[in-house]
Protein backbone atom coordinates (compact mmCIF):
# COMPACT_ATOMS: atom_id res chain seq x y z
CA UNK A 1 0.00 0.00 0.00
CA UNK A 2 0.90 3.31 -1.02
CA UNK A 3 1.97 6.03 1.57
CA UNK A 4 -0.71 8.33 0.62
CA UNK A 5 -3.26 5.38 0.75
CA UNK A 6 -2.18 4.36 4.35
CA UNK A 7 -2.30 8.05 5.61
CA UNK A 8 -6.02 8.11 3.98
CA UNK A 9 -7.10 4.99 5.53
CA UNK A 10 -6.33 6.56 9.09
CA UNK A 11 -7.71 9.79 8.65
CA UNK A 12 -10.77 8.07 7.72
CA UNK A 13 -10.64 6.49 10.62
CA UNK A 14 -10.66 9.25 12.74
CA UNK A 15 -12.97 11.39 11.39
CA UNK A 16 -15.63 8.87 10.84
CA UNK A 17 -18.52 9.72 13.26
CA UNK A 18 -20.06 6.54 15.33
CA UNK A 19 -24.09 5.59 14.36
CA UNK A 20 -24.84 2.09 16.24
CA UNK A 21 -28.23 2.09 14.01
CA UNK A 22 -26.51 3.05 10.69
CA UNK A 23 -23.92 -0.73 10.20
CA UNK A 24 -21.24 -0.56 8.11
CA UNK A 25 -20.95 2.92 6.48
CA UNK A 26 -19.83 2.88 2.46
CA UNK A 27 -16.04 4.67 3.01
CA UNK A 28 -15.22 1.87 5.92
CA UNK A 29 -15.43 -1.25 3.56
CA UNK A 30 -13.98 0.48 1.01
CA UNK A 31 -11.29 1.98 2.86
CA UNK A 32 -10.30 -1.58 4.12
CA UNK A 33 -6.95 -2.79 2.67
CA UNK A 34 -7.47 -5.43 0.27
CA UNK A 35 -5.50 -8.74 0.26
CA UNK A 36 -3.97 -7.28 -2.66
CA UNK A 37 -3.19 -4.44 -0.44
CA UNK A 38 -1.65 -6.22 1.64
CA UNK A 39 0.93 -7.86 -0.68
CA UNK A 40 1.86 -4.86 -1.71
CA UNK A 41 2.86 -3.66 1.66
CA UNK A 42 4.45 -6.46 2.51
CA UNK A 43 6.65 -6.33 -0.55
CA UNK A 44 7.73 -3.21 -0.68
CA UNK A 45 8.83 -3.71 2.90
CA UNK A 46 10.61 -6.86 1.54
CA UNK A 47 12.27 -4.52 -1.11
CA UNK A 48 13.21 -1.97 1.37
CA UNK A 49 15.04 -4.32 3.15
CA UNK A 50 16.76 -5.83 0.39
CA UNK A 51 17.95 -1.98 -0.82
CA UNK A 52 19.49 -1.36 2.73
CA UNK A 53 21.29 -4.72 2.14
CA UNK A 54 22.27 -3.75 -0.87
CA UNK A 55 23.83 -0.06 -0.36
CA UNK A 56 27.07 -0.74 0.10
CA UNK A 57 27.40 -2.76 -3.26
CA UNK A 58 25.81 -0.39 -5.05
CA UNK A 59 28.36 2.33 -6.16
CA UNK A 60 30.31 -0.37 -7.40
CA UNK A 61 27.05 -2.13 -9.83
CA UNK A 62 28.16 0.08 -13.01
CA UNK A 63 32.17 -0.68 -12.72
CA UNK A 64 31.59 -4.01 -11.91
CA UNK A 65 28.93 -4.50 -14.89
CA UNK A 66 30.66 -2.87 -17.66
CA UNK A 67 33.73 -5.37 -16.58
CA UNK A 68 31.55 -8.56 -16.78
CA UNK A 69 30.44 -7.51 -20.14
CA UNK A 70 33.37 -6.90 -21.81
CA UNK A 71 35.17 -10.36 -19.88
CA UNK A 72 33.95 -12.53 -22.18
CA UNK A 73 35.67 -10.77 -25.33
CA UNK A 74 38.86 -9.90 -23.35
CA UNK A 75 38.76 -13.98 -22.85
CA UNK A 76 38.32 -14.48 -26.62
CA UNK A 77 41.24 -11.75 -27.74
CA UNK A 78 43.67 -13.40 -25.09
CA UNK A 79 42.49 -17.00 -26.56
CA UNK A 80 43.00 -16.06 -30.09
CA UNK A 81 46.34 -14.55 -29.68
CA UNK A 82 47.69 -18.08 -27.63
CA UNK A 83 46.29 -19.90 -30.13
CA UNK A 84 47.28 -18.04 -33.04
CA UNK A 85 48.30 -21.29 -35.42
CA UNK A 86 45.38 -23.46 -34.39
CA UNK A 87 42.79 -20.57 -35.46
CA UNK A 88 44.34 -20.17 -38.72
CA UNK A 89 44.48 -23.94 -39.48
CA UNK A 90 40.86 -23.89 -38.49
CA UNK A 91 39.85 -20.95 -40.77
CA UNK A 92 42.24 -21.71 -43.91
CA UNK A 93 41.30 -25.88 -43.82
CA UNK A 94 37.83 -26.13 -42.74
CA UNK A 95 36.28 -22.81 -43.21
CA UNK A 96 38.65 -22.25 -46.43
CA UNK A 97 39.20 -18.78 -46.25
CA UNK A 98 42.22 -17.67 -48.31
CA UNK A 99 45.78 -17.18 -45.97
CA UNK A 100 46.03 -13.39 -46.31
CA UNK A 101 42.52 -13.19 -45.12
CA UNK A 102 42.46 -15.31 -42.17
CA UNK A 103 45.70 -13.83 -40.33
CA UNK A 104 43.53 -10.20 -41.19
CA UNK A 105 40.51 -11.12 -39.48
CA UNK A 106 42.10 -11.99 -36.64
CA UNK A 107 44.15 -9.54 -36.02
CA UNK A 108 41.43 -7.06 -36.39
CA UNK A 109 38.72 -8.96 -34.38
CA UNK A 110 41.86 -9.06 -31.60
CA UNK A 111 42.37 -5.61 -31.81
CA UNK A 112 38.71 -4.84 -32.00
CA UNK A 113 37.97 -6.55 -28.88
CA UNK A 114 40.86 -5.37 -26.60
CA UNK A 115 40.14 -1.78 -27.85
CA UNK A 116 36.56 -1.63 -27.56
CA UNK A 117 36.66 -3.43 -24.14
CA UNK A 118 38.93 -1.37 -22.59
CA UNK A 119 37.00 1.80 -23.79
CA UNK A 120 33.86 0.24 -22.00
CA UNK A 121 35.98 -0.04 -18.88
CA UNK A 122 36.79 3.58 -18.52
CA UNK A 123 33.91 4.67 -20.03
CA UNK A 124 35.43 6.46 -22.75
CA UNK A 125 33.46 6.67 -26.58
CA UNK A 126 31.29 3.84 -25.17
CA UNK A 127 28.70 3.92 -28.25
CA UNK A 128 31.76 3.34 -30.66
CA UNK A 129 32.79 0.64 -28.02
CA UNK A 130 29.31 -1.07 -28.28
CA UNK A 131 29.36 -1.08 -32.24
CA UNK A 132 32.73 -2.41 -32.20
CA UNK A 133 31.86 -5.46 -30.02
CA UNK A 134 28.66 -6.14 -31.96
CA UNK A 135 30.37 -6.41 -35.02
CA UNK A 136 32.92 -8.60 -33.55
CA UNK A 137 30.05 -11.29 -32.90
CA UNK A 138 28.54 -10.83 -36.00
CA UNK A 139 32.27 -11.50 -38.41
CA UNK A 140 32.77 -14.21 -35.85
CA UNK A 141 29.53 -16.14 -36.23
CA UNK A 142 30.04 -15.36 -40.07
CA UNK A 143 34.22 -16.52 -40.07
CA UNK A 144 33.36 -19.31 -37.73
CA UNK A 145 30.64 -20.58 -39.43
CA UNK A 146 28.39 -21.04 -36.30
CA UNK A 147 25.65 -18.64 -37.21
CA UNK A 148 23.30 -21.18 -37.57
CA UNK A 149 23.78 -22.67 -34.37
CA UNK A 150 20.80 -22.44 -31.96
CA UNK A 151 22.97 -22.06 -28.71
CA UNK A 152 25.30 -19.78 -30.07
CA UNK A 153 23.02 -17.75 -31.71
CA UNK A 154 20.92 -17.44 -28.21
CA UNK A 155 23.51 -16.67 -26.16
CA UNK A 156 24.71 -14.05 -28.30
CA UNK A 157 21.93 -12.33 -28.44
CA UNK A 158 22.13 -12.17 -25.03
CA UNK A 159 25.48 -11.11 -24.69
CA UNK A 160 24.23 -7.44 -26.88
CA UNK A 161 21.62 -7.24 -24.76
CA UNK A 162 24.33 -6.00 -22.07
CA UNK A 163 25.95 -4.65 -24.54
CA UNK A 164 22.71 -2.15 -25.10
CA UNK A 165 22.48 -1.97 -21.51
CA UNK A 166 26.30 -0.48 -21.66
CA UNK A 167 24.81 1.65 -24.17
CA UNK A 168 21.50 2.91 -22.26
CA UNK A 169 23.98 3.99 -19.92
CA UNK A 170 26.44 6.11 -22.06
CA UNK A 171 24.66 7.41 -24.44
CA UNK A 172 24.32 11.51 -24.34
CA UNK A 173 22.48 14.49 -26.54
CA UNK A 174 25.40 15.07 -28.76
CA UNK A 175 27.54 14.34 -31.36
CA UNK A 176 26.61 10.66 -31.94
CA UNK A 177 23.25 9.92 -34.20
CA UNK A 178 23.34 7.10 -36.75
CA UNK A 179 22.95 8.69 -40.49
CA UNK A 180 19.36 8.15 -41.90
CA UNK A 181 17.64 7.94 -38.21
CA UNK A 182 15.38 10.52 -36.45
CA UNK A 183 17.20 12.64 -34.17
CA UNK A 184 16.23 10.97 -30.58
CA UNK A 185 16.68 13.07 -27.50
CA UNK A 186 19.09 11.71 -24.76
CA UNK A 187 15.75 10.41 -22.64
CA UNK A 188 13.86 8.49 -25.91
CA UNK A 189 17.45 6.58 -26.79
CA UNK A 190 18.27 5.48 -23.10
CA UNK A 191 14.19 4.37 -23.14
CA UNK A 192 14.50 2.46 -25.75
CA UNK A 193 17.56 0.90 -25.59
CA UNK A 194 17.12 -0.12 -22.26
CA UNK A 195 13.61 -1.91 -23.68
CA UNK A 196 15.60 -3.58 -26.44
CA UNK A 197 18.86 -4.38 -23.91
CA UNK A 198 16.39 -6.58 -21.01
CA UNK A 199 14.09 -8.27 -23.98
CA UNK A 200 17.84 -9.84 -25.08
CA UNK A 201 19.28 -10.09 -22.29
CA UNK A 202 16.88 -13.40 -21.48
CA UNK A 203 17.57 -15.03 -24.43
CA UNK A 204 20.24 -16.95 -22.74
CA UNK A 205 17.98 -18.61 -20.72
CA UNK A 206 15.91 -19.70 -23.10
CA UNK A 207 18.91 -21.78 -24.61
CA UNK A 208 19.18 -22.99 -21.47
CA UNK A 209 15.21 -24.20 -21.34
CA UNK A 210 15.83 -26.19 -24.30
CA UNK A 211 19.52 -27.99 -23.12
CA UNK A 212 20.14 -30.75 -20.73
CA UNK A 213 18.11 -33.17 -19.10
CA UNK A 214 14.95 -32.46 -17.51
CA UNK A 215 15.45 -33.36 -13.25
CA UNK A 216 13.11 -32.22 -10.79
CA UNK A 217 15.81 -29.71 -9.45
CA UNK A 218 16.47 -28.53 -13.10
CA UNK A 219 12.60 -27.82 -13.62
CA UNK A 220 12.02 -25.93 -11.08
CA UNK A 221 14.87 -23.49 -11.64
CA UNK A 222 13.74 -23.37 -15.38
CA UNK A 223 10.21 -22.31 -13.95
CA UNK A 224 11.78 -20.02 -11.46
CA UNK A 225 13.75 -18.81 -14.13
CA UNK A 226 11.32 -17.90 -16.58
CA UNK A 227 9.05 -16.21 -14.20
CA UNK A 228 12.04 -13.70 -13.59
CA UNK A 229 12.49 -13.64 -17.47
CA UNK A 230 9.04 -12.83 -17.82
CA UNK A 231 9.16 -10.02 -15.07
CA UNK A 232 12.24 -8.53 -16.85
CA UNK A 233 10.78 -8.55 -19.97
CA UNK A 234 7.63 -6.85 -18.96
CA UNK A 235 9.71 -4.50 -16.42
CA UNK A 236 7.86 -5.44 -13.19
CA UNK A 237 9.86 -5.81 -9.76
CA UNK A 238 12.38 -5.90 -12.63
CA UNK A 239 15.50 -5.44 -10.41
CA UNK A 240 14.89 -8.21 -7.81
CA UNK A 241 13.54 -10.47 -11.27
CA UNK A 242 17.27 -9.44 -12.23
CA UNK A 243 19.14 -10.18 -9.42
CA UNK A 244 17.27 -14.03 -9.49
CA UNK A 245 18.29 -14.36 -12.44
CA UNK A 246 21.72 -13.45 -11.83
CA UNK A 247 21.91 -15.48 -8.56
CA UNK A 248 20.46 -18.53 -10.46
CA UNK A 249 23.41 -17.99 -13.86
CA UNK A 250 26.10 -17.72 -11.12
CA UNK A 251 25.33 -21.00 -9.97
CA UNK A 252 24.88 -22.70 -12.72
CA UNK A 253 28.23 -21.31 -13.94
CA UNK A 254 30.45 -22.34 -11.28
CA UNK A 255 29.04 -25.63 -10.84
CA UNK A 256 27.98 -26.26 -14.71
CA UNK A 257 31.32 -24.47 -16.48
CA UNK A 258 33.59 -25.53 -14.18
CA UNK A 259 36.38 -25.43 -16.73
CA UNK A 260 39.17 -25.22 -13.96
CA UNK A 261 38.49 -29.05 -12.87
CA UNK A 262 39.23 -30.34 -16.40
CA UNK A 263 42.48 -31.07 -17.63
CA UNK A 264 44.33 -29.21 -19.77
CA UNK A 265 43.64 -31.52 -22.72
CA UNK A 266 40.51 -31.89 -21.72
CA UNK A 267 37.96 -31.82 -25.06
CA UNK A 268 35.05 -29.72 -23.78
CA UNK A 269 37.89 -27.54 -22.19
CA UNK A 270 37.56 -24.60 -24.31
CA UNK A 271 33.40 -24.87 -24.72
CA UNK A 272 32.88 -24.42 -20.70
CA UNK A 273 35.36 -21.57 -20.09
CA UNK A 274 33.52 -20.27 -23.26
CA UNK A 275 30.34 -20.72 -21.91
CA UNK A 276 31.66 -19.63 -18.31
CA UNK A 277 33.07 -16.08 -20.02
CA UNK A 278 30.14 -15.42 -22.06
CA UNK A 279 27.64 -16.26 -18.88
CA UNK A 280 29.62 -13.73 -16.47
CA UNK A 281 29.09 -11.37 -19.93
CA UNK A 282 25.38 -11.71 -19.49
CA UNK A 283 25.36 -11.72 -15.20
CA UNK A 284 26.86 -8.09 -16.39
CA UNK A 285 24.24 -7.02 -18.09
CA UNK A 286 21.75 -8.19 -15.88
CA UNK A 287 23.83 -5.89 -13.05
CA UNK A 288 23.35 -2.66 -15.25
CA UNK A 289 19.82 -3.51 -15.10
CA UNK A 290 19.65 -3.64 -11.31
CA UNK A 291 21.33 -0.23 -11.37
CA UNK A 292 19.45 1.38 -13.82
CA UNK A 293 16.29 -0.05 -13.20
CA UNK A 294 13.91 -1.09 -16.48
CA UNK A 295 13.81 2.14 -17.73
CA UNK A 296 10.23 4.19 -18.87
CA UNK A 297 8.83 1.22 -20.68
CA UNK A 298 7.97 -0.84 -18.10
CA UNK A 299 5.19 -1.69 -15.05
CA UNK A 300 7.70 -0.40 -12.55
CA UNK A 301 7.91 3.17 -14.04
CA UNK A 302 3.97 3.35 -14.61
CA UNK A 303 3.40 2.50 -11.40
CA UNK A 304 4.84 5.66 -10.41
CA UNK A 305 2.53 7.78 -12.99
CA UNK A 306 -0.94 6.07 -11.89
Amino acid sequence: MSIRGTAGYHLSGQNASFNPSAGPSRSDATNDPSPLDAIREQTSKIEDWLDTLSDPVKPYLPAIGRFLIVVTFLEDALRILTQWSDQLVYLHDYRHIPSGITHLFLLVNVIAMFASSLMIIVRKHSEYAVMGLIGVVVTQALGYGLIFDLNFFLRNLSVMGGLLMVLSDSWVRKKFAPAGLPQLDEKDRKMYFQLAGRVLLIFLFIGFVFAGDWSFGRVVVIVVGLVACVMVVVGFKAKWSAVILVMILSVFNVFVNNFWTLHEHHPHKDFAKYDFFQILSIVGGLLLLVNMGPGQVSFDEKKKVY
